[in-house]
């Protein structure tokens, strides 16, 4: 562990460097480096983000020395209620008035895909880290946004594959009614038809609804072997809380949660939660580097990170190195040098950035331990498989994304 750490403070080290080696030739618009924190502070989405998004932005403009090319990084935050419409006038307010250079996490896919058009037309930034839906890179993609963390198609290949091939063939869908739920469903369900699965039926359910239990007796009726739920925050947790009340695993069924989060996970507990197949993008416990920056983490937060956390550190990192590089901090420039430059961090090896705004890495799919696998608080998860980046995410050639140069 010392080794990793001191691995870590040479790496903080060499990026202090770096920046401090340019300072003297870079430009800055207005002398500063404003990012900004979009995200949600209160909602049911906060767990996924909010304080811990804020955290993580944080740490990484402190490990880079606080300053880039001389100048100073300033950090700015937001809540968005999850309203794409205050998410918008926030967003247009942060590029017009405050000058921020790019925002960060946007979870919530249908703000997330909003905010990108805006980067697009203000020539700002926009990195997603919070949001899951394949569109931010597929017919919805921007030369000004980056997805980093995971998608929805990732998320669909991992565990729709993996149920698939343990033999569970038949599929209804429980559906988050917007962007994120819409994308999830729809590639899991492609996943699944090529795979020789079937859907059988769906129901989508308004992600301001708490109670499933209606949507959860259809599920059960429709004698489906998978009961997919096509959603995430707190409602995950009480359809998966229902689903036990109602013996739907007792009964034969298998539960799928497509997006599941380790705040998830303890949030239902192991005895409720055990067996669940999921695919992640990060897990604390994965190796050295994993557990040195989240004990870190935990040691502000009084919990360990999840991918989004991981993430939203890891591309703050990455875009300032790449202003660093750039020796300015002009969109263009930037956007350029962050596909140019691999990523090699704690969050992913070799991970590069596609002309889509894809980051490509190494997923995982693990499987929630039994209460007697645990030896302690949040050791959740078992690994089942990984899946190499450049079989995770959509392929390029598959993709609707105008960036994209075909044949």
């Amino acid at each position: 562990m010392a080794g990793i750490q001191r691995m870590l403070i040479a790496a903080a080290a060499a990026a202090l460097l770096v920046n401090q080696a340019a300072a003297q030739t870079g430009k800055i618009s207005d002398d500063v480096v404003k990012i900004g924190v979009l995200t949600d502070m209160s909602g049911q989405f906060s767990h996924e983000s909010g304080e811990g998004a804020v955290t993580a932005v944080k740490m990484a403009v402190e490990d880079f020395g606080g300053k880039v090319l001389g100048k100073p990084i300033e950090v700015v935050v937001a809540d968005h209620q999850n309203k794409p419409d205050i998410a918008s006038a926030l967003a247009r307010k942060w590029f017009d008035v405050e000058k921020v250079d790019m925002i960060a996490n946007l979870i919530n896919s249908s703000i997330a895909l909003g905010v990108s058009q805006l980067a697009k037309e203000k020539d700002r930034i926009a990195i997603v880290n919070g949001s899951g839906s394949s569109r931010l890179t597929n017919d919805a993609c921007t030369p000004n946004s980056i997805h980093y963390a995971y998608d929805t198609y990732a998320l669909a290949k991992g565990t729709g594959a993996a149920l698939l091939k343990a033999g569970e063939k038949s599929w209804y869908f429980l559906t988050a009614d917007y962007a994120f739920g819409h994308a999830l469903e729809a590639d899991t369900s492609a996943i699944v038809k090529s795979l020789g699965g079937e859907v059988v039926g769906s129901v989508r359910y308004p992600p301001e609804t708490f109670d499933q239990s209606s949507f959860l007796l259809k599920a059960q009726a429709s004698k489906a072997q998978v009961v997919a739920l096509a959603g995430s925050g707190t409602v995950l947790v009480n359809a998966v809380k229902s689903a036990q009340e109602f013996g739907i695993r007792k009964g034969g069924q298998e539960l799928a949660g497509l997006l599941v989060w380790i705040t998830d996970i303890k949030s239902m507990g192991l005895d409720l939660a055990q067996g669940l197949v999921l695919t992640n993008a990060f897990y604390w416990d994965r190796d050295d580097e994993t557990r040195a920056w989240s004990k870190r983490f935990y040691a502000r937060m009084k919990r360990m990170p999840h991918m989004g956390d991981a993430g939203d550190y890891s591309s703050t990192m990455h875009y300032l190195k790449a202003i660093a590089a750039a020796g300015t901090d002009d969109a263009k420039a930037v956007m350029r040098k962050m596909r140019e430059l691999p990523v090699n961090d704690f969050f992913a090896k070799n991970g590069k950035i596609r002309e889509d705004g894809r980051m490509v890495h190494d997923m995982y799919v693990y499987e929630v331990k039994k209460p007697s696998e645990s030896k302690g608080e949040w050791d959740y998860y078992k690994l089942r498989e990984v899946i190499p980046g450049d079989q995770a995410f959509r392929p390029l050639k598959d993709s609707a994304c105008p960036l994209v140069k075909k044949g």
